[in-house]
């Protein structure tokens, strides 16, 4: 943008919105950018403000740590009343659940139930069927 202009290629904003095929405010924008900071200011890359999570530091490393261990846990709310005890913070059950499936991509060991009638012979030959 700035070369088009400062070599004279382009001499109206509706031009360079064309161009680019972004709306006017965010040229205008772009520009005042540009005559405020400079190259630098321009080049900024800006993160969204967001709140700082609950679970970090120590805590978190426990959580990884116990997460990865054989041990495990069975259910969510059995990791909310582990951090309350072992760290101290008090969560809510959508918290933790968010936080372990999407930040910490993982899911909980949990053993899926087998029925007491399931014969191990019927098992194991559904097994090699599909394998």
């Amino acid at each position: 943008m700035l070369w088009w202009i400062k070599t004279g290629q382009v001499s109206q904003r509706q031009e360079l919105n064309q161009r680019f095929g972004r709306s006017p405010a965010t040229l205008t924008r772009w520009i005042a950018s540009y005559r405020n900071g400079g190259l630098s200011a321009l080049l900024e890359e800006k993160t969204a403000p967001g709140a700082v999570p609950k679970i970090q530091g120590e805590s978190l490393e426990k959580l990884k740590q116990r997460l990865a261990s054989e041990e495990g846990f069975s259910s969510y709310g059995a990791i909310v009343e582990w951090l309350k005890q072992e760290c101290g913070l008090e969560l809510k059950y959508n918290t933790v659940n968010r936080f372990v499936r999407e930040k910490l991509k993982t899911k909980l060991k949990v053993s899926r139930p087998q029925s007491l009638k399931q014969s191990p012979d019927v098992v194991e030959q559904l097994r090699k069927t599909f394998n």
